[in-house]
């Protein structure tokens, strides 16, 4: 193989390498469960900025994420993303329901205005970190009623 034919082999591999790591993706990573998160279908999407922002796919996701990184959400800029309004506020200022079909499946749906049946962020936190999500069968099996 010629030294011409060998730099064109290496430039194209080369291409592909780094074609495969553009930055300017309009997606991000849920760092949680490596899902992939389109900034244009944010539904059920939540940020916590710390020295910078973490998106996530779900609420859940979050959740733990928060858990297990020691990342207090209270004290931190947590955002939800509204099924209601459509906008990014504070999770604390939210309601929720938990019958919600997510990314994850974890069930949980923020609200700007007050719903039917909806519980506040203290109580999401409490239900993601005992288990009691959409993803628990017999949870699943208690709120859809089969």
């Amino acid at each position: 193989m010629s030294i011409f034919n060998k730099f064109v082999s290496l430039f194209i591999v080369g291409m592909f390498f780094f074609s495969g790591c553009d930055t300017s993706s309009d997606e991000n990573i849920c760092p949680q469960c490596n899902m992939p998160i389109s900034k244009d279908t944010s539904k059920y999407t939540s940020i916590i900025t710390t020295s910078k922002k973490i998106y996530f796919d779900d609420i859940g996701c979050m959740v733990l994420y928060a858990q297990d990184h020691d990342i207090d959400l209270k004290h931190s800029n947590t955002q939800v993303f509204t099924n209601d309004t459509h906008i990014y506020k504070d999770a604390y200022t939210l309601y929720y329901k938990i019958d919600e079909s997510t990314p994850m499946h974890y069930g949980f749906g923020a609200y700007e205005n007050k719903v039917k049946n909806s519980i506040r962020f203290d109580e999401v936190i409490l239900k993601m970190l005992r288990g009691e999500n959409m993803t628990n069968p017999k949870i699943r099996k208690q709120i859809l009623g089969y």
